[in-house]
């Protein structure tokens, strides 16, 4: 790569209406990371701050004809990887992700649970990504519900052990983010290390596409050329500073995380008129 070539990141993964998560929140934390933001849509979803009200999925070829055009004109330096929905689209992406170059980074953000605690993958498509996706992983993200899913273990299992028996599925580095425990703290397993990595909780905040923002960052800073414990631990600051500046007046639910400092933005935009 250049020196005068801007990164290029791919994010495969669902489109959320609402502006919140999806690769909406990819798209804004690619930017606030200094990379150009691309997208292949796995699905589209007609959502707001209150629920999602609509999916409806993208052929699988349209799922690879889109990643294709994007990694043979643009080229690819690193890959997020969020919803996929079922067994199709899964088959799709790994299809899509076997057009990259070797080597090239793939962060796989596992949208697996709901905040309600509902599974939002059929035991089908939850086998796909065990099987298809996750050997193709550089890093995966899994908060820890998503972790316990994953990994097949009860609830009593700490994050490291968690980190450990998914690590065995394929990926070379397992980050169990601390979203949901009660100390805000990830778990990072690389196989030979492992490191935490502590951080604020801000939960007057607003979170909405916190998860997506935490893994489409860290997929920025590996296609910047960090490496994945660097890349965790940036990954981790710019989503809670996401978090703690939030949009909380937008719309009637959980508000937007913000990456790019709109308010601030808007201000200044106003002073320049």
């Amino acid at each position: 790569m250049s020196d005068s070539r801007i990164p290029v990141c791919l994010s495969i993964a669902g489109s959320d209406s609402g502006g919140g998560a999806g690769i909406q929140a990819d798209l804004k934390a690619f930017a606030a990371s200094g990379v150009h933001g691309t997208t292949a849509i796995t699905a589209i979803t007609a959502q707001n701050t209150m629920a999602v009200v609509g999916v409806e999925p993208v052929s699988p070829a349209m799922i690879v004809a889109q990643a294709r055009a994007v990694i043979e004109d643009l080229g690819v330096d690193a890959v997020k990887v969020g919803m996929l929905g079922s067994v199709a689209s899964a088959s799709a992406v790994a299809e899509a992700l076997d057009l990259l170059e070797p080597g090239t980074p793939v962060v796989v953000d596992p949208v697996m649970v709901a905040e309600s605690g509902g599974r939002l993958l059929d035991p089908d498509a939850e086998r796909a990504l065990r099987e298809l996706i996750l050997p193709r992983a550089s890093v995966v993200t899994p908060n820890l519900p998503e972790a316990r899913v994953l990994a097949a273990l009860p609830g009593s299992v700490e994050p490291e052990g968690l980190a450990r028996a998914i690590r065995a599925l394929g990926p070379d580095v397992v980050v169990v983010t601390g979203g949901h425990r009660d100390a805000a703290i990830d778990v990072v397993f690389d196989g030979e290390r492992v490191v935490e990595i502590p951080g604020e909780r801000y939960p007057d905040g607003a979170a909405h596409g916190s998860g997506c923002t935490h893994s489409a960052t860290l997929a920025a800073q590996l296609a910047l050329g960090a490496d994945p414990i660097s890349a965790a631990r940036t990954a981790r600051a710019v989503a809670a500073c996401a978090v703690r500046d939030g949009l909380r007046s937008i719309g009637s639910g959980a508000g937007p995380v913000d990456v790019l400092g709109v308010p601030r933005l808007a201000e200044l935009l106003g002073r320049a008129r």
